[in-house]
């Protein structure tokens, strides 16, 4: 293990080998060297955010969650549990992202809304809800 004793870095690998990054002084998850996370952002202990990916203004990124490619989280949203935001993705506003949600490509996830439960994960369309002013809708694929 390197650690560079002025920026507090180390590497870490987020399961493409070994890269630079440290913990995050705001909750101690790993962040890529390459990525950017303010210091109002929290990013929980087992959270990850890696690649060109941005956390910043009061989003939490926490337990088991993956932020990464240049996808960004910002103003209040949570991502959480094993949910998996990426691509150049945003979320934001109040959003919520969790369980096992994956959120990619160029979607936008904001106001109050809620991806959770398996949405996108294996893209079947059976398991894909979104939740917004406290009504669940269940996404159908057109063709």
């Amino acid at each position: 293990m390197m650690i560079d004793k002025e920026m507090n870095m180390t590497t870490f690998d987020f399961g493409y080998g070994p890269v630079p990054a440290h913990q995050h002084s705001n909750g101690g998850g790993w962040v890529a060297a390459t990525a950017k996370v303010a210091d109002t952002a929290y990013v929980g202990p087992d959270a990850q955010v890696y690649g060109n990916a941005q956390v910043y203004d009061d989003a939490r990124v926490f337990d088991d969650a993956r932020v990464y490619g240049d996808a960004q989280v910002y103003d209040n949203a949570r991502v959480f549990c094993d949910a998996l935001v990426y691509d150049n993705a945003r979320v934001y506003d109040n959003a919520l992202v969790f369980d096992d949600a994956c959120v990619f490509d160029d979607a936008q996830v904001f106001y109050n809304a809620k991806v959770f439960d398996n949405a996108n994960k294996d893209f079947d369309t059976e398991d894909m809800f979104i939740e917004m002013n406290s009504k669940r809708y269940k996404l159908v694929e057109v063709e």
